[in-house]
């Protein structure tokens, strides 16, 4: 389901909005559409910071802080791939939209015409461009996981930790058997089971030798030894058929 926030802290301007979106959604049922207003930036980052974010933003440029700009500037921290549209009095705005990365600008007030050439725009780059990801509950918040960044994961009794690509970790508290928690990527081909606690992601796999998977930007991991041929034998067949060994 396609999650989109709008975020107008002009209530009649929200709403408007908000009923287009919804217009449009009822003539595209396949999308599954999900909108959610805002009225002001703080709730927008909080709903993000707590639930997660979306895959379509709607904003108003000019709010009481934080305005527009700085939401934008702040999505584009954790996300890189999420469709930003301004909504703005003038076009001078534009220029700076194009700082966080914005996919385009709506005038006020918003054209039901032009509002759904922007959707079908967003709808066009999000089916090319969207990266599959894994939904993490940290104790602090909910974490969108994307899953070709993921280098290995590690389960303990009461943890389960992602290692991530550039040195990072996102650790979720696991619920049930260590399989359930990774059960998306289990039916990733890119990911090798390796021991009863260990998923590596073959593409960041360096090398096989004595009994241990190098990583890539460092680290390795045992492999039990009564799993030794199986990991061998998955892992050669994953590089030939991935043509790697070029």
């Amino acid at each position: 389901m396609l999650q989109i926030a709008v975020c107008d802290d002009r209530i009649q301007e929200l709403n408007e909005v908000t009923e287009m979106i919804a217009a449009y959604a009822r003539q595209h049922p396949e999308s599954g559409f999900s909108v959610r207003p805002f009225q002001s930036g703080q709730d927008l980052l909080e709903h993000i910071r707590s639930r997660g974010g979306f895959q379509i933003y709607l904003l108003d440029v000019l709010m009481p802080a934080p305005d527009g700009l700085a939401i934008g500037a702040a999505i584009r921290k954790d996300d890189p791939d999420a469709v930003i549209v301004y909504l703005t009095i003038s076009p001078d705005y534009a220029v700076e939209s194009y700082g966080v990365q914005a996919s385009g600008y709506l005038l006020k007030p918003v054209g039901r015409a032009a509002l759904f050439a922007q959707l079908d725009r967003a709808l066009d780059k999000l089916a090319g461009e969207r990266p599959q990801m894994l939904t993490v509950q940290t104790k602090e918040r909910v974490s969108l996981v994307r899953i070709s960044d993921i280098r290995y994961v590690e389960g303990t009794n009461h943890t389960v930790s992602y290692y991530l690509s550039k040195d990072r970790t996102v650790t979720a508290a696991k619920r049930g058997p260590f399989e359930a928690a990774v059960a998306p990527l289990l039916a990733d081909e890119r990911f090798l089971r390796v021991g009863t606690s260990y998923l590596v992601n073959m593409l960041y796999v360096d090398s096989l030798e004595k009994g241990f998977l190098f990583l890539r930007e460092g680290g390795k991991i045992l492999i039990p030894r009564l799993r030794r041929g199986e990991v061998r034998e998955r892992f050669l067949e994953f590089v030939l058929k991935r043509g790697l060994n070029s």
